[in-house]
């Protein structure tokens, strides 16, 4: 029996590590769809095109995926397997169509929750005490077709958005990696999503890191949390200058300071915030503002 063939959309750690697993399944790769790096984007994850290039399967890049060219080279490979893993772009349903057996999308959220764009760092913001990893067909509406497995991880209370991010990416391994011999031999479950369980969120962008000392010492940890490094990170203004925040700590310490005094105490700096509670920041630099360039977030 010949060996199930797929085309492969995918980019960033998830995508080489799911490439990987489809390999170790004897799938047959036909080409792998990708980006090609942005020379503004903080590029810190790894690389699916040279992963499948060191293999000597073919790659292209192109800037607009739902093209009448990438739409013919699809058709002419003839898949049975679409697979998207943390590919950027939506992909059309004439792309989906080509599918002999399906199309399907790896989420790096629980969905329906955190459905759309950066799961990972809305999650670690809202101050969730789990997220994980979903695989799901693909239809018109982004990731909303019916569910075929998930893989959960914790989030504890100090994790960043990027430890948080490793542990998904091991979530959607093991998440595929279980759920390929069903759907390679047609037994796989399929189970239709009620999506108003979950919500949808678009990109973050570097701008969405501003500090407002008002709000609450576990929101402000949360947003800290959220986007650190290697995000662009949180951030304050004082003055001409940038206070960046890369990591703190919430330890429910009391203050009668209004909410925004900063007061150093040896090698950390304790924030006041908006409930009378004060922010150990543990981890930060001050720069002068014309010198603030974050890029772009890559999430």
């Amino acid at each position: 029996m010949p060996a199930p063939r797929a085309v492969v959309f995918a980019y960033h750690n998830v995508g080489v590590r799911l490439f990987l697993t489809l390999l170790a399944h004897g799938v047959e790769i036909a080409f792998l769809v990708t980006h090609q790096d942005d020379p503004k984007e903080n590029v810190w994850f790894d690389s699916v095109a040279r992963c499948a290039e060191e293999r000597g399967i073919r790659v292209i890049k192109p800037q607009k995926v739902n093209t009448r060219s990438v739409i013919e080279e699809v058709a002419a490979a003839q898949p049975d397997f679409i697979f998207s893993f943390y590919y950027r772009q939506m992909l059309s349903d004439e792309i989906l169509a080509l599918a002999q057996r399906g199309a399907y999308n790896m989420h790096g959220s629980l969905l329906p929750k955190y459905r759309g764009r950066s799961p990972v760092n809305w999650a670690v913001l809202h101050g969730e005490q789990e997220t994980g990893a979903s695989l799901h067909e693909m239809v018109s509406k982004p990731d909303a077709g019916r569910l075929v497995a998930q893989e959960r991880a914790p989030i504890l209370p100090d994790d960043t958005a990027l430890e948080v991010f490793d542990k998904v990416t091991v979530a959607a391994e093991i998440c595929l990696d279980k759920a390929l011999p069903g759907l390679l031999d047609g037994t796989a479950p399929h189970v239709a999503m009620d999506l108003h369980k979950g919500s949808y969120f678009g990109g973050r962008t570097p701008e969405d890191g501003q500090i407002d000392w008002s709000q609450p010492a576990r929101h402000i940890h949360n947003l800290v949390r959220a986007v650190a490094p290697p995000y662009p990170g949180a951030f304050a203004d004082i003055g001409e200058r940038r206070l960046q925040v890369n990591r703190s700590l919430c330890l429910d310490e009391a203050t009668t300071q209004p909410p925004g005094t900063l007061c150093q105490q040896g090698q950390c700096i304790l924030a006041a915030c908006g409930d009378a509670r004060s922010l150990r920041i543990v981890d930060w630099s001050y720069a002068p503002l014309q010198m603030q360039n974050h890029g772009k977030q890559s999430v």
